[in-house]
């Protein structure tokens, strides 16, 4: 009889429960290569799959084609979009994949093609992505003028139609872009006509990089941690959230 802590019992129970687990990832990657296979044969125009992981619900896998995600049954044989929430925590787990997929890293920005407005000491850093022409963008603007100790880096992003595109074009171009974008934004200047030539590549570049991190609305803000709000917070509200990404980066 085989003593319950023998080496020879606690070898058995370690095979049993690698037996478990090469099971469990078996299924897993058949799952998955059926999913990778119905959908080749059903949907030859659907994007290519990046990833295909488990959810918490059983028999439903989460697709991810680039920082868009998808949802399938074991199979293959239905797919679907949406969210899915965890009615326990309330949390959208969705809306949670996508910010993590979706976080910009403020260190690796092209900071040299943003506005920057320095406040105080500065040593806190945040990033907004606006539009002239937008209307939230311009209240929250006067919200972030009463922000002390932080570094504000205002990426110009025309998403709003051809008058976008000049007004932007004649602030990035104006000898004091930041104080030209203040004057418009809060106090109605209009910006002066751009004369001669400029060089605007950094608005394209702009527009690329909103693509890339799916800014599809304005104002984006993004805090040091890479999280990141749309909509036009107030001060109280960026303050907390400025304090929050301190905690964590």
């Amino acid at each position: 009889m085989t003593h319950p802590s023998s080496p020879a019992t606690r070898w058995l129970s370690w095979l049993a429960l690698a037996g478990a687990f090469a099971a469990a990832a078996g299924s897993v990657w058949a799952d998955e290569a059926a999913i990778r296979k119905t959908l080749a044969d059903r949907m030859p125009n659907l994007p290519k799959i990046d990833e295909v992981t488990k959810t918490p619900i059983p028999g439903i896998y989460e697709l991810r084609i680039g920082t868009d995600i998808l949802y399938a049954d074991e199979t293959g044989a239905y797919l679907f979009e949406g969210a899915m929430l965890d009615t326990k925590t309330q949390t959208d787990l969705t809306k949670a994949r996508v910010d993590k997929l979706t976080a910009i890293d403020v260190a690796s920005l092209p900071l040299k093609d943003a506005m920057v407005f320095r406040q105080g000491a500065g040593t806190r850093k945040l990033v907004v992505f606006a539009d002239p022409n937008c209307g939230y963008c311009k209240r929250i603007e006067r919200d972030l003028v009463a922000l002390k100790d932080v570094t504000i880096y205002t990426f110009l992003l025309p998403i709003l139609g051809p008058d976008s595109n000049t007004k932007s074009r004649d602030i990035w171009c104006a000898k004091d872009s930041a104080k030209t974008w203040r004057s418009w934004m809060i106090d109605g200047v209009t910006p002066p006509k751009t004369m001669g030539t400029c060089d605007t590549a950094a608005l394209q570049r702009n527009l690329e990089m909103g693509r890339k991190y799916k800014i599809n609305g304005t104002p984006a803000v993004v805090f040091e941690d890479g999280t990141r709000s749309p909509g036009a917070l107030p001060a109280d509200r960026l303050e907390q959230r400025m304090k929050d990404a301190a905690k964590k980066s």
